[in-house]
């Protein structure tokens, strides 16, 4: 019987901050987080994970009925975790075969790889094959992940695709009160026990809207497809939610949200604009936190990626924050801005476009976060939700760390 396998390759590091404290295949992109999708494209199968060293701990405890790290006993086809998978995807990559390797370009997407040469397969930090001559080689079309706003990007279109997934033909489940107008109802569902009170607007004349079990949509929020709102969010009164938007489960949210993607977790309750924006977990931005999407010259944005200056070749892009980071009341972020993982943002101006991660400040300078501190509040914010930061996660948490601030001095020295 063949497994399938979802590995990292060496490209993680373009998906910082979002990839330090996860794989880039748990990273969500409509609906559904990439790795999700590949599961489904095979039938809903389980999987075998791959992921760089430090994360496998976390990895085992967030799965606990897949193999982390680990070889199969029979043949396997193993995918990139990259890949934001098309619904042809087992057609044109099939689980059963001769041993194949797929390139997409020169991007290594999936290998087959029969019992006999599963010696030859490396599972290290990231994946990769030893003596390879005699295998198959094609070329294919799939569309992978390169960068945060590439995830952004594709957003809008993967919310209809993940919707056409997993919603069954009886959409309307939860209560919906009257006096709320929700436009086009074949395209919207409401799961169990989701509340959208009156005047609120649920518009899917331009993409289908998910409501997941237990949100609660307050009234006169206006929600517009293609969106997606997961369990037990808060759509605040008045919440402006336009369309190519995804807010993850455990979210409170208002205000001004376009084009962006909120993980999970996360808050976003007061007025504001965020905007073609990534925000990862136990992120909390204050009263009208504000960030640009666009410049004034209506010119490609440039983006700090791991000590890299990028142009995305985009005119929208907006702020990418890593888990745990918060900013303070009336914070504005400039277009393209990244934050890392655990830092505080605050004070009036515009903050430097690249913020690391366990970092406290705002336009006027930055000083070190303190780990402990850091922490402390991590678990104090995680605690407010019942959830409990796990040894694996503050030991994850120690190493990251450990790991930019090496980064920060070896940056100075250069």
């Amino acid at each position: 019987m063949a497994a399938l396998c979802i590995f990292e390759d060496d490209q993680v590091a373009n998906l910082l901050p979002l990839t330090y404290v996860r794989p880039a295949y748990d990273l969500r992109c409509g609906i559904l987080t990439l790795r999700e999708k590949l599961q489904h494209s095979y039938g809903g199968a389980a999987a075998l994970l791959h992921c760089r060293n430090y994360l496998a701990d976390v990895v085992r405890e967030r799965n606990p009925d897949s193999s982390v790290n680990q070889l199969p006993s029979n043949g396997c086809l193993f995918l990139n975790g990259r890949i934001i998978a098309s619904e042809n995807l087992s057609e044109e990559i099939p689980l059963r075969g001769e041993d194949t390797l797929y390139y997409s370009g020169d991007t290594l997407v999936a290998a087959r790889v029969g019992k006999e040469r599963l010696s030859n397969v490396l599972l290290d930090e990231s994946f990769g094959l030893r003596n390879t001559k005699d295998f198959t080689r094609k070329s294919v079309e799939v569309e992978l992940i390169s960068y945060p706003w590439d995830l952004v990007s594709a957003n809008g279109s993967e919310i209809a695709m993940d919707f056409n997934r997993v919603v069954e033909r009886e959409t309307l489940r939860g209560t919906i009160y009257l006096g709320a107008h929700v436009l086009d109802k074949e395209s919207v569902y409401v799961d169990e026990e989701a509340v959208v009170k009156p005047g609120a607007v649920l518009d899917a004349e331009n993409g289908p809207i998910y409501i997941g079990k237990n949100v609660k949509v307050y009234s006169n929020a206006v929600i517009e497809g293609p969106a997606f709102i997961g369990d037990n969010s808060l759509i605040k009164i008045g919440a402006k939610i336009y369309g190519g938007t995804s807010i993850g489960p455990w979210c409170k949210v208002g205000g001004e949200v376009e084009g962006s993607i909120i993980h999970s977790y996360s808050n976003k309750q007061h007025d504001g604009f965020l905007g073609h924006s990534y925000l990862g977990m136990w992120v909390n931005l204050g009263a009208d936190t504000n960030n640009s999407d666009l410049k004034n010259n209506y010119g490609t944005v440039k983006v700090m990626i791991d000590g890299k200056s990028v142009d995305t070749g985009t005119m929208f892009v907006g702020l990418t924050m890593g888990d745990h980071s918060k900013s303070g009341i009336n914070t504005m972020f400039n277009t393209g801005t990244v934050v890392g993982i655990s830092s505080n943002i605050f004070g009036g101006g515009f903050p430097p476009k690249y913020i690391p991660s366990f970092a406290w400040g705002g336009a006027d300078g930055f000083k070190p976060y303190d780990l402990e501190k850091s922490i402390t509040v991590a678990r104090t914010v995680m605690g407010r939700r019942k959830v409990q930061l796990t040894p694996a996660e503050e030991k994850l948490l120690r190493q990251v760390h450990g790991m930019t601030t090496k980064a920060k001095k070896t940056a100075k020295r250069k």
